[in-house]
This record gives structure tokens, sequence and C-alpha cells, in this order.
């Protein structure tokens, strides 16, 4: 746990530092927003950039489900850190990371967001200089560099574009969803990812076509989704079209019976069904 978290420092911290790892980190610092949403605001290439600075582990033969096990350990505490209600936590302010300790890294100025790198542990911060208290002389504001789409993959390939000076602008389209619909229909995509991980864990090994679907079908949704929050058309027919593939796909021909995959891609039907409606409608429409 403590050379997982020691890894996992020198990863944050090196992420602010060196530009083509921050065009991947930036993805996570454009929230302006602190609470749980925050945690999993991550670049699609986040995972892999991690990998060197947990290498030693697999080399001093820490076996796969250990090295798991600790990193949702770690990862679960890094989740609650992202919620900005809840109080000092006492003792434990001086020996863990807390939502206290984190806020103050994504703060909008730059120099308390060099800070407090730390995931699990803030004794790292204390012991290599990085650590910063809350700022009580300056107005309190969060996020870097403003959200450069709500799209998923144009929000995490923009950043390597911008290093290239290839400059592109995703435009807004002519649609307005209600906050409630894109919020909905996140959280029954994102229950289909928890139920993928709850079916399939990390697996890699063995991997058949229709896990590849699946996955696939989650990756696509997810941009669908950001198509619906920038009001493009395509966004909107593709969700719709994708949420019904999906159940009639999943459950109707491979006949999956889990009541998860039944209660979520049903929803999600009902939800892509209700948006496409309203959308047909031109309820949606602004000039």
């Amino acid at each position: 746990m403590v050379a997982w978290d020691f890894g996992f420092y020198w990863e944050h911290r090196l992420h602010h530092k060196i530009p083509l790892l921050w065009a991947i980190h930036m993805v996570h610092h454009q929230g302006e927003h602190f609470n749980l949403s925050l945690a999993i605001r991550n670049s699609w290439y986040s995972s892999l950039t991690s990998i060197p600075f947990f290498a030693l582990l697999a080399i001093a033969g820490v076996p796969t489900p250990i090295f798991i096990a600790v990193s949702i350990f770690h990862y679960s505490i890094q989740f609650f850190n992202h919620n900005a209600i809840t109080p000092k936590l006492g003792l434990l302010e001086q020996i863990l990371v807390t939502p206290t300790h984190h806020k103050v890294h994504h703060l909008k100025d730059q120099y308390y967001a060099n800070s407090n790198f730390s995931g699990s542990f803030i004794i790292w911060d204390k012991l290599f200089g990085t650590f910063e208290t809350t700022p009580t002389d300056r107005t309190i504001a969060y996020g870097s560099h403003g959200i450069m789409s709500q799209n998923p993959f144009w929000a995490s390939m923009l950043p390597f574009m911008k290093m290239l000076n290839i400059l592109y602008t995703p435009s807004l389209g002519h649609y307005r969803l209600p906050n409630a619909l894109l919020v909905s229909g996140g959280l029954f995509l994102f229950g289909l990812v928890l139920s993928y991980v709850y079916d399939y864990g990390y697996g890699y090994h063995n991997v058949n076509a229709i896990q590849y679907l699946l996955f696939s079908s989650l990756v696509l949704g997810s941009i669908a989704l950001g198509g619906m929050a920038e009001g493009k058309r395509w966004g909107m027919i593709s969700w719709f079209g994708l949420c019904w593939l999906m159940l009639l796909f999943f459950i109707i021909l491979l006949q999956w019976s889990a009541v998860y995959w039944q209660l979520f891609m049903g929803l999600m039907a009902i939800h892509g069904t209700i948006t496409f409606a309203m959308w047909l409608k031109g309820q949606y429409y602004v000039n």
C-alpha cells in the first residue's frame, strides 16, 4: 500500500510538470465544480501513462490480484476525496489525504494546483515540500484552462492537438438538452460501466467478441452523450440508436438475464426514446 502510494505521488507530480503528461492529466483539472463527478473525469490515456510508475511493483513480484486490490482501495479513497461537503477529519488530516487537502489541488490558482499531489497518504507532500493548506486570502474557484469540449473524444484529443499547433475548436450545435436528461443518461451509462466491471473485472485474457462489442458500445455511448451535450444532431440520433441496439442485441437476442443488465439497458432505451421524441418535436432547438 505504501509503495503503491509512493508511485502514485510521483506519477501525479510529474503529470503536472512534463508537458506531454500534462496534456493527458489536464482533462481532470478542467472541471469547474468540485464534486464526485470530477473524480472520474479523466483522459482516455491516463491509465497508459501510469504504467512506468508502477512497473517496479511488478518487477518486485507483487501479484496482480494484490496490485488490483490495493489500487481499488486507493482509488476509492481518491473518489471520496472529490466531495465538497465533508468537514475536516481531525487526526486523519495529519495522516491521510482528505477532501480538505484535495480541494487545494483543484484550485484555479496554479500555485496551489501544483501542490498536494498525494493519493492516500499526505506524508509524501509534507516529506517532499509540496504541501499547502487552503488559502484564506482569495476567492475560491476551481478548474484550469477551461473545458475544451463536452465530448470525451475531443476532450482527450484537443490538448495534444494544441501541443502540435493543430487549431480546431469544436462548435456547438443548435440543440440544448435539459441538464436532467444529460445527467440521467450519464448515470444510466455509468451503471452499465459498473456492470461491465462486475462481470468482466479487469480481465483481458481470452476476451471474446461479445466483450469487445460491449466495451465498444460503452465507448460509443459516451461519445454520443458528449455529442448531445454539445447540441449535435448526430448525438441525438446515435444515442437513440445505440440505446435500442444494445437492448435488442444483449437482452432480446442473447437473452442476458442478470437484473443489472436488464435494468440499465432498459432505462437507457426509455431515456433514448424520450430524448429522441422530444428532439423530433423541436423542443431542444435554439437559434
